[in-house]
């Protein structure tokens, strides 16, 4: 099995490839490491080399021929490439996006030791040169194969890490690839799936009294779901934040019955 994992920064994307290696003996490719360490030998910020790259195309192409041909030729073996595009340069694979919110990716790289290249002074400003970060790599991609990475219709899977252990997400990627490989054997339709935590569609203190006994039954019922409601949640993003459009109910269910995830479809503008 090959699975492409891309996600926002800071959004656990290597931890969960630690987890599939160490626990389920996926072997790991990272581009990521790839391109740290050449910032590393540039003596440039991963920000800086991001900047520098949009301007000198070999290392994004050297960077995406590599990954290509390792797929290509290792066909047999369980593979995660953690990678912002191989989800389009890999032949076949589950596609899955980790998303996470801006500011739990702030304290999560401040927290993390990653070197001299990627290193900051407060949480204002992880939060700051994320999101140009993120802005940078998004123009860049565009520029060079006209992709847009950020794009969640790309994916088989768009799980939300904001709220959820690496662990439970590791168990629900490689369950919704199994199913998925089925669905595929059987040439069965693509689909997309995105699961985003009740924590970051709703706060507690917009659950009253009155929800929680008119939802009595209804959270009884997601109390035995593993880690999903059977119900999608019509949502719209606004920057870094989702705006419940229909479904609110099954939401504050979700959040009583402290069930991991809830299905979205965010409606396009």
């Amino acid at each position: 099995m090959h699975i492409t994992m891309t996600g926002n920064l800071g959004s656990g994307k290597s931890t969960l490839c630690k987890i599939l290696n160490e626990k389920y003996q996926f072997e790991i490719y990272s581009t990521g490491k790839v391109q740290r360490e050449l910032a590393r030998q540039m003596n440039m910020t991963t920000l800086e080399l991001n900047q520098f790259m949009c301007s000198d195309k070999k290392y994004d192409k050297m960077i995406d021929d590599e990954t290509a041909r390792i797929s290509r030729e290792n066909k047999d073996k369980d593979i995660i490439f953690d990678s912002r595009l191989a989800w389009h340069f890999v032949e076949h694979s589950f596609k899955v996006f980790v998303s996470v919110s801006l500011d739990v990716a702030a304290e999560r790289v401040m927290n993390d030791q990653r070197g001299a290249e990627e290193k900051y002074a407060s949480f204002e400003e992880a939060r700051k040169l994320l999101a140009e970060r993120a802005a940078t790599e998004k123009d860049r991609y565009k520029d060079i194969y006209n992709l847009n990475y950020m794009d969640f219709s790309n994916y088989n899977l768009v799980i939300d890490s904001t709220y959820c252990l690496p662990e439970l997400i590791v168990e629900i990627i490689l369950k919704e690839a199994k199913e998925y490989e089925a669905a595929y054997a059987a040439n069965a339709v693509e689909t997309s799936k995105m699961l985003v935590s009740p924590r970051r569609l709703i706060q507690e203190e917009e659950i009253s009294e009155q929800d929680q006994l008119d939802l009595g039954e209804m959270v009884k019922a997601y109390e035995k779901e593993p880690y999903m409601i059977d119900a999608t949640v019509l949502v719209t993003k606004e920057e870094d934040n989702y705006i419940v459009l229909r479904g609110m109910e099954h939401v504050k269910a979700a959040y009583l019955a402290k069930v991991p995830y809830v299905p979205i479809k965010i409606e396009k503008p």
